[in-house]
């Protein structure tokens, strides 16, 4: 398949006024600056170093409250179980655990996170095309909510598992409803082409196959279409209308179907795109599923947590090139890759209250890693930046701190969170003594021994 074409930005980007206008747990100060919550940032710097990943408690209070008021609004019994590959830190699942939400996990140790975060089994949905043997028997044991299958392999895999200990495994079938999504090509999940799910047209017969197979209690059908999602309910409306069409097939059979599973995918506006609202959602779930009087799930990620956080980072240096200035930053790609991988755009905020109010002029944003993708924007109007002075990307808390690496032997970056005016590190920054600790020489190296 063809790379996509790289996004063409027809629209002048949003001011400053206009990025905080859209983030309410931000705000200007006179003499604080960039303040989250009740928080100067460049205290948080002043504190903790950079880069540091910091979080707002309250937004993430705030998100999953109008996404279960959506759902409880349109008369729909809902559970949420969010995607912790968003973001997957304690803090972050304590405050949500907290609002009730349970959790969508697509590994063991995500399961062992959620666990850890006191979210029960009871709670969590297990997803993802590729689960062992392993991963199925420690969800079984741990007394999984459902597992959603993705392919007939998967069904027979579990089944096996089950009868080896003596389980019976809720699962739900997950439908690919070949209906396109209009997003990115590398995070849609509901195409025929994607690697996900069973074909919806060959669903209806594995279903009534489980159905027969010993250590399976089959529950439902489950949908996830794609990941940022903001062109309208049309997607979501056409798959759930086949998951409708589905359920009601397999209840006139007289097979069981104890509940539906949405999925996640609601997108959020990282520069000014204007994205559905998760009363649009609730209503789509409502006119295409509501007929069928079953329990609804759904399991969101980034519209929860991206919004919630920001990536601080400092000035190294600016390099005046012979065409372009370059703001060099401490942050790089390793630490925040969607802009690398997906051109992605973030926001942008100085955080010193002077440059908040300075002149602008374009430059180029990058980092220090040894690659030419190691570009966050290019030409952003954004002021003299000196070594020294602080940024925050936008919506930088979901898809970042998860996606990290060590590239270039690079430590991960310290984790904060903010919850009114105290603030807590939840992650201490990696040393590099730690990047080497795991590490083994063979013996046959040391002193030269053949």
């Amino acid at each position: 398949m063809a790379a996509p074409a790289p996004v063409v930005l027809d629209t002048p980007d949003p001011d400053f006024a206009d990025l905080l206008a859209a983030r309410p747990h931000l705000t200007a100060h006179a003499m604080d600056g960039l303040v989250m919550e009740d928080v100067p940032l460049a205290a948080v710097a002043r504190d903790h170093g950079t880069p540091t990943w910091v979080y707002s408690a309250g937004t993430l209070r705030r998100r999953a409250r109008m996404l279960l008021s959506a759902l409880r609004d349109a008369g729909l019994d809902a559970s949420i179980h969010y995607a912790m590959k968003a973001n997957d830190s304690l803090a972050v699942l304590r405050v949500l655990r907290s609002e009730g939400l349970g959790a969508d996990v697509v590994s063991e140790g995500e399961f062992r996170i959620a666990l850890a975060a006191g979210i029960p089994g009871s709670a969590i949905v297990f997803s993802g095309v590729g689960k062992t043997a392993g991963e199925i028997a420690f969800a079984l044991s741990h007394g999984v909510m459902q597992i959603n299958a993705e392919s007939a392999e998967e069904v027979e895999r579990i089944s096996a598992v089950a009868c080896s200990m003596g389980a019976m495994a809720p699962v739900s079938l997950r439908i690919n409803p070949d209906v396109d999504a209009r997003t990115h090509a590398k995070i849609s999940t509901g195409k025929a082409e994607n690697k996900f799910g069973i074909a919806w047209t060959d669903a209806a017969a594995l279903y009534a196959r489980m159905a027969g197979m010993p250590g399976l209690r089959p529950i439902g059908l489950a949908v996830h279409i794609g990941s940022q999602i903001t062109e309208g309910m049309a997607g979501f409306r056409a798959a759930y209308a086949r998951v409708a069409e589905l359920a009601q097939g397999l209840i006139a059979r007289g097979l069981p179907v104890e509940r539906l599973d949405c999925g996640g995918g609601l997108g959020i506006p990282y520069r000014d795109e204007i994205a559905p609202t998760p009363a649009a959602l609730a209503g789509a779930i409502k006119a295409t599923l509501g007929p069928l009087g079953l329990p609804v799930m759904l399991e969101p990620g980034r519209w929860i947590a991206g919004p919630a956080g920001v990536l601080l980072s400092s000035v190294v240096l600016q390099k005046r090139g012979a065409q372009r200035r370059f703001v060099v930053v401490d942050a790089a790609m390793n630490d925040l890759l969607r802009p690398a991988m997906y051109d992605a755009w973030h926001g942008i905020l100085p955080v010193a209250p002077d440059a908040l109010r300075a002149p602008l002029a374009p430059a180029d944003v990058v980092g220090p890693v040894c690659e030419s993708g190691d570009t966050f924007t290019r030409g952003r109007s954004l002021p003299d930046l000196p070594p020294g002075a602080l940024v925050a990307f936008l919506d930088a808390g979901a898809y970042g701190a998860t996606m990290s690496s060590t590239y270039n032997a690079r430590p991960l970056a310290a984790e904060v969170l903010v919850d009114g005016a105290r603030t807590a590190l939840i992650r201490p920054r990696q040393d590099v003594e730690a990047l080497i600790a795991h590490q083994r020489v063979p013996e046959w190296l040391d002193g030269g021994a053949a």
